[in-house]
């Protein structure tokens, strides 16, 4: 029982110049948990100052003696103990201030440690309550003045919702102050009923100084100075986040830094110098400004957004067709998400022309309200969005994940919740077909896991995770337009593709991000570039399945590809009566950091992120490679500056039978193929339908248990057929 009658009572506990140092603590567990707290305050935007963050890692990797270094943990941390809590053998828990300076910021949230002694190697959770927090419903008179505070141990992940038991452990105790001043608070903590110590002495009383916060009102002008909406990482002197992220309410996401604001909207910030950084999405160049604020009287503060690139214009519309407004790292409560017109600050906020907003199991019932057929009425001339559907948290997720674009009606006939839905996805494409929609594959990678980092390969992936598993199958139904890049490995997502490519397939790639649920930095991290004559949704969306677009990070371009002047995802194939040359033209642009970013550079291929233009960079230069691949081998490279110019680049490139083309900067950017054709004859590979033959069988071992008795007589057939068009190739085709 929390101790909110005991905590009303006075107790004089003096504060101590210091916390006791905890002796005999294992060493490897306190490590680890400490670990864990650093982990936590650099997630809530709160992290130690660089010096003590860099020691204590230091003496966690085992740059002391054990001993010392426990003792020296301690002593960097209880720097920023709000409170020391011993329980002992009895399981009586007293309390006594630590030396964390008390300072608080109006309307804001501060995270300070809790050092806990736990002598009795107690495993509850460690509850604090307050008289002066809240206010409650019903509260009695007087009692806005008395709750002038919110409080709140962080129990979540990467923490842990319970006390280890180790001797010694850090907790995470989060503060608000709803209004400027000096406040006393009352802070009562137990580890369950009847654990308070005698005495009261499981009370502290803590004046607290907040600081007021001025209103700072924001002017964003764009490049050509017209008002617009950008995203901005606000951080003090001790590199704190504001707004805190900590009970952020929509649209701003807590488990962002940034936030979004437009021309004439405002942040509340206390008195203190600060290090603003802005943007507009990848297409920007990053800016820093660096502001002071004294006292609380408003400010107003101007951001002008510089271009590094401006696709648009150039008649390739950017869209990330993959974003969620419910389900994992998005609110829960109360509305199973958030609503059209947040998603719409984030699309705008990284300059998205089109946003897909995918309803799918998470909030499916109350986000599928938000599902018109057509652009929903927040949208506006420069940006888009649009609900649709991802078949995901159905009883088909275990076959792949469905990505379905343009729908006229979301809901599968003869269905009313989402458990009544088909066990497996190929009937779900033919309903998606049926009704004119897009379809095809997201997070295509998963499941289709590689030991070895080539392109292609004979490797056999497991076909045991959710992304384009049976896309072996639906493809020869002809069933899939799409199968999504980006947002996995990307030797996982090509292999397959280059492999239905080389059997003659033509189904076209698009990028995609999954926020927030593979990434939630930001929306926008996967986008396709579709070429277009204006910016129209379902236009845009054809544009995917025709292959006009190129899928990218947005960090490099490659913009009007094209073979002997036949444009890619024109319709039009390049054809030659026998083997020669082509020319193979294109308007290249990437941007990279001056200087390597190691943080990224050093990362395994499969270690997020999976793609970004870092991972392309030649050695310590600032060239990326840009490849011509020919049914699927990199045949053709040249260096390009990544210093942001858009260059004419040009290829000749010998054709000896009948192939697909494409550009790429790995793992930056790819092209759609175009189709040079030969004396007649298709596109064939004897090796490549081997492998899908293959395919089909290992998936289907991964699959079948998980459908419906009742649906597997379709499912054989189906399977059965792509077998026969498999071996069907194999015979005919001319070449391995």
């Amino acid at each position: 029982m929390r101790l909110l009658g005991i905590a009303l009572c006075t107790a004089l506990l003096s504060r101590a110049d210091s916390l006791p140092v905890v002796q005999n603590v294992e060493f490897q567990p306190l490590s680890a948990q400490v670990a864990r707290v650093l982990q936590s305050l650099e997630m809530l935007g709160e992290p130690l100052p660089a010096a003590d963050a860099a020691e204590l890692r230091t003496l966690i990797d085992g740059g002391a003696s054990h001993a010392k270094a426990v003792a020296r943990i301690q002593q960097v941390l209880d720097k920023y103990t709000i409170a020391g809590i011993n329980i002992n053998p009895e399981s009586r828990v007293k309390v006594q201030q630590g030396e964390a300076k008390t300072e608080l910021v109006e309307q804001g949230w501060r995270a300070f440690l809790v050092k806990v002694h736990n002598e009795a190697g107690v495993t509850a959770v460690l509850a604090v309550d307050s008289p002066n927090a809240g206010p409650v419903p019903n509260s009695p008179a007087g009692a806005s003045t008395r709750r002038w505070t919110d409080l709140q141990m962080l129990n979540k992940q990467p923490m842990k919702p319970f006390l280890s038991g180790l001797e010694l452990e850090y907790r995470i105790l989060q503060i608000y102050a709803k209004e400027p001043g000096k406040r006393e608070a009352k802070l009562a903590f137990d580890v369950g009923q009847g654990t308070q110590d005698l005495g009261f002495r499981n009370e502290v009383d803590i004046l607290f100084a907040i600081k007021p916060a001025a209103k700072v009102t924001f002017r964003v002008l764009d490049w050509n100075d017209h008002p617009t909406t950008a995203g901005f990482l606000i951080r003090d002197e001790k590199r704190r986040v504001y707004p805190s992220q900590t009970k952020r309410l929509a649209p701003d996401f807590f488990f962002q830094p940034q936030v979004y604001r437009g021309d004439g909207e405002s942040v509340a910030l206390p008195p203190g110098a600060y290090t603003i950084e802005y943007s507009r999405g990848p297409e920007y160049l990053k800016s820093t400004q660096k502001v002071v604020i004294e006292g609380a009287e408003p400010h107003t503060l101007t951001f002008r957004l510089e271009r590094w690139i401006d696709p648009a214009k150039l008649g390739w519309y950017s869209g990330d067709h993959h974003i969620h407004a419910a389900g994992c790292a998005h609110y829960e409560r109360p509305t199973e998400g958030v609503y059209p017109e947040d998603m719409m600050r984030h699309v705008v906020g990284e300059d998205l022309k089109i946003g897909s907003v995918l309803t799918w199991g998470p909030g499916w019932y109350f986000q599928k309200t938000f599902f018109e057929g057509k652009d929903n009425k927040v949208s506006t001339l420069e940006n888009r969005i649009r609900y649709d559907v991802e078949v995901s948290g159905h009883p088909s997720s275990h076959t792949g994940h469905l990505l379905l674009l343009g729908l006229k009606e979301q809901d599968y006939p003869g269905t009313k919740r989402i458990e009544e839905w088909p066990s497996w996805g190929i009937p779900i494409l033919r309903w998606g077909k049926q009704q004119g929609a897009i379809t095809g594959y997201t997070h295509s990678g998963w499941g289709l896991a590689l030991k070895e980092e080539k392109l292609p390969t004979e490797e056999m992936p497991p076909f045991d995770g959710i992304g384009a598993n049976e896309y072996v199958v639906s493809v020869t139904h002809d069933l899939t337009d799409v199968v999504s890049l980006v947002d996995t490995p990307y030797a996982w997502e090509l292999n397959v593709w280059y492999h239905t490519l080389n059997a003659g397939y033509r189904t076209r790639v698009s990028g995609e991000t999954d926020f927030p649920c593979i990434y939630g930095e930001r929306v926008g991290l996967g986008r396709s570039y579709v070429r277009q004559t204006k910016l129209d949704y379902n236009d845009w969306v054809q544009g995917l399945k025709e292959g006009r677009n190129y899928a990218s990070d947005g960090k490099s371009h490659l913009i009007d590809f094209r073979i002997d002047g036949v444009e890619m995802g024109g319709g039009k194939d390049v054809v030659l009566s026998k083997p020669g040359a082509v020319k193979v033209t294109v308007k290249a642009a990437a941007l990279l950091e001056k200087e390597p970013v190691e943080s990224i550079r050093r990362l395994k291929y499969d270690q997020k992120p999976y793609w970004d233009i870092e991972r392309a960079r030649i050695g310590d230069t600032r060239k990326v490679p840009l490849e011509v691949v020919v049914n699927g081998k990199a045949v053709a490279k040249k260096e390009i500056e990544a210093d942001g110019t858009l260059r004419d680049v040009t290829f000749d490139i010998p054709i000896e039978r009948s192939s697909w083309v494409c550009l790429r900067i790995l793992p930056s950017s790819h092209t759609n193929p175009i189709w040079v054709m030969t004396g007649g004859k298709p596109v064939q590979s004897k090796s490549s339908a081997k492998w899908l033959r293959e395919a089909v069988d290992v998936c289907y071992r991964q699959k079948v248990n998980r459908v419906r008795l009742e649906e597997r007589g379709e499912m054989v057939r189906a399977y059965d057929h792509a077998r026969r068009t498999y071996e069907k190739l194999q015979a005919e085709a001319a070449v391995d």
